[in-house]
């Protein structure tokens, strides 16, 4: 392959490149334009002596064009008009065009290279000197460790020698009388002392030296992840040349505001990021800064601001895009809708704030009345949402009248190093992204409640749906499970549990591609190796909510026409869990909030069971319980008390006054509630 003779060129132009847009819109903005201009003047010489060095004479001419151009401004008493600052952005524009041009092979280059600087990709990473020697004293340490390795394998050869030694002396003497045997005895015996004594220091040794190199190595790999880290201000120069150009498109004045740009993240992340933002802020001038005329009338400064700010949210990074316009107008998204055919005029009339941001975010929806080189076709937020799938993130959209629109993206900050939750799957190791499990706990196989539909368990006071993870990966489980380890898997709102044999642990993996011939589940999001060299899938939580939506998660069970359970409690928590619970088990359910309500429904309705708590005004579970076993119609049904009252006496009466089981809020477990139904009614 031949060398790249502009590889380090590219390098130091782009960043004179952005040197030079970043101090451009600096002057335009009238900030220390003196000190700017002198920044900017050396910049351009500097680029045009690189560009001469490498035959770039197209380059090296555009640079003293700028020169040309910021020349007659260097006295601090000469103003810059605004059609110089448009002609050096236009020379900008031109110079990273022929600097794109070199990436591309001469016979291949098109004429028209009008690309611009907020195209380029980050395929460079600016290091600072401290973190370098951070990383070259990592390696040096570990070469240490290995030289004094190298020693311990002198102590193995000798090691190895004696075991010669002692192998030689018993060929000798296998022929030998017992007396001949006691003397190889006493020779031997020194022999295998000093083999264990040396094997002994050698385990040691290599125990204390191996521990001390991989927590170097890790340490190494650490810093070089950090390496690939960029700041997120690499993107604010382009961000607001863009918003700037908008703004002159619309003949808007609108400012960008920007926070954060110190927060870390990955160069391919941050470079697919780029292009989202871009739409994003566009968008902000286009459809949410209004006109100065109608700022003014509002009571709003007439200049407009949009304010981009990075946070670190643990593994992922958020990027709020926030302007202070006009809004989401509901009623243009009901017109737009409605003749998209998107929605029906009946829907159109209810169409509230929620449902306008659900139909801009999924169905592209856009309230531009005409098509502009800013916006208007509704592509800028299918950009956005394609961005989003690819990096496996989150966008959120939020807006208050009058006030301004709220962009959120969130997407984690390498795709590659991630913290990960590793667990057993029939007996094959499967990692799961740190950052989407939301916790985890130990089940027997009875707490699972059963429907046709699917299973699920209760978690945090809701119902949350349980398939076992190997019935995702597509294999059958080879063992019968009295007993699981759940995982619980966020992804948005949404809660998956998941089945696993065993949690191996919390580690850090290198997600690594699979290669193209293998066709994987679309839940894998990739591989990681483990210190042997095996492979462990990597999945991706967003497909795996996906995949436990579209799949049952439980043994079907056939349903029986039985009559209704009556639930009968004054909390209405304790009515709604319990609802939940047995309809997901297949049972049809009836509430009634007091005894007397209960009392009304029994009489009128014909039930299976009767689920009851003691303690309610007026008639109470116990009075409850003495009413309808000492009906004729109502005796034969049987009833369980559910209460928080545990002591035995409450137990006893319950029992003698009929109850069929009796389960004490405090202990309660979904798992006996169901199986006390099924021994009851089936």
């Amino acid at each position: 392959m031949a060398k790249d003779p502009y590889r380090y060129f590219r390098i130091e132009a782009r960043e004179l490149l952005q040197g030079l847009s970043q101090g451009i819109l600096e002057l335009e903005k009238g900030e220390a334009s003196v000190q700017v201009i002198g920044r900017l003047l050396r910049c351009a010489h500097t680029l045009k002596g690189a560009a001469r060095v490498i035959k770039q004479l197209e380059i090296a001419k555009l640079a003293h064009a700028m020169e040309d151009a910021l020349t007659p401004y260097r006295e601090p008493t000469t103003p810059i008009p605004h059609e110089c600052i448009d002609e050096l952005l236009r020379i900008g524009d031109a110079i990273a065009a022929q600097i794109s041009s070199l990436d591309i092979p001469l016979e291949s280059r098109p004429e028209n290279l009008s690309r611009t600087i907020v195209d380029e990709p980050l395929e460079t990473v600016r290091v600072e000197i401290g973190e370098l020697d951070n990383l070259f004293e990592g390696i040096s340490e570990v070469g240490m460790e290995l030289s004094t390795l190298q020693s311990d394998l002198d102590e193995m050869e000798k090691a190895r020698l004696l075991a010669k030694l002692l192998n030689e002396q018993m060929s000798k003497r296998r022929s030998a009388g017992l007396d001949g045997l006691k003397m190889m005895l006493t020779k031997i015996q020194p022999l295998t002392e000093d083999i264990l004594t040396s094997l002994g220091q050698l385990q040691r040794n290599l125990t204390t030296h191996l521990d001390q190199a991989e927590r170097e190595l890790t340490q190494v790999r650490v810093e070089t992840n950090r390496l690939r880290l960029v700041p997120a201000s690499e993107l604010f120069v382009d961000l607001e040349r863009a918003v700037r150009d908008a703004a002159r498109s619309l003949q808007k004045r609108v400012e960008l505001k920007t926070f954060g740009g110190e927060t870390r993240i990955n160069a391919h992340v941050l470079g697919e990021v780029r292009s989202a933002l871009l739409h994003a802020v566009r968008n902000s001038v286009d459809h949410g800064i209004e006109a100065e005329s109608e700022r003014r009338a509002a009571a709003k400064p007439p200049v407009g601001t949009v304010a981009l700010s990075v946070e670190r949210r643990g593994n992922r990074a958020a990027f709020i895009c926030k302007d202070d316009g006009r809004g989401i107008d509901v009623g243009a998204v009901r017109l737009v809708a409605v003749r998209r055919n998107l929605i029906s005029p009946a829907e159109a009339a209810s169409l509230g704030l929620e449902d306008a941001i659900r139909l801009i975010l999924k169905e592209g929806v856009t309230t531009m009345g005409q098509v502009s080189e800013v916006s208007g076709r509704g592509i800028g937020l299918d950009v956005v949402q394609d961005v989003v799938r690819r990096l496996k993130g989150i966008v959120a959209l939020s807006s208050e009248p009058g006030q301004g629109t709220t962009l959120e993206l969130c997407v984690p900050v390498s795709l590659s190093s991630l913290p990960a939750l590793m667990t057993d799957v029939e007996g094959s190791a499967v990692c799961l992204p740190l950052d989407a499990v939301r916790g985890s706990l130990h089940l027997v196989d009875s707490g699972i409640a059963r429907s046709a539909e699917n299973n699920s368990i209760v978690y945090e006071g809701r119902l949350v749906p349980f398939i076992p993870l190997a019935r995702l990966l597509g294999r059958e489980s080879s063992r019968g499970h009295s007993h699981w380890s759940a995982v619980l898997i966020q992804a948005e709102s949404d809660v998956v549990a998941l089945g696993v044999d065993r949690l191996l642990g919390i580690t850090d993996v290198v997600v690594r591609p699979l290669p193209s011939w293998i066709a994987a589940d679309p839940i894998v999001a990739g591989a990681a190796l483990d210190r042997k060299g095996h492979p462990q899938l990597v999945l991706d939580p967003t497909a795996v909510m996906v995949a436990a939506r579209a799949r049952p998660g439980g043994v079907v069970e056939t349903t029986v026409s039985r009559p209704p359970v009556l639930i009968i409690d004054d909390s209405l928590t304790t009515r709604m869990l319990e609802q939940s619970i047995l309809e997901s088990a297949g049972y049809q359910v009836e509430l009634a909030i007091s005894g007397e309500e209960g009392i009304a429904k029994a009489r009128s309705c014909k039930y299976g069971l009767f689920v009851v708590d003691i303690e309610m005004p007026g008639i109470d579970g116990f009075e409850f319980l003495r009413q309808t076993q000492s009906d004729p119609e109502l005796r034969d049904i049987p009833s369980i008390l559910v209460t928080s009252r545990s002591s035995a006496e409450d137990q006893l009466r319950g029992k003698e006054l009929g109850a069929r089981g009796y389960i004490v809020k405090s202990e309660f477990e979904q798992g006996f509630l169901l199986r006390t139904l099924r021994d009851l009614i089936g």
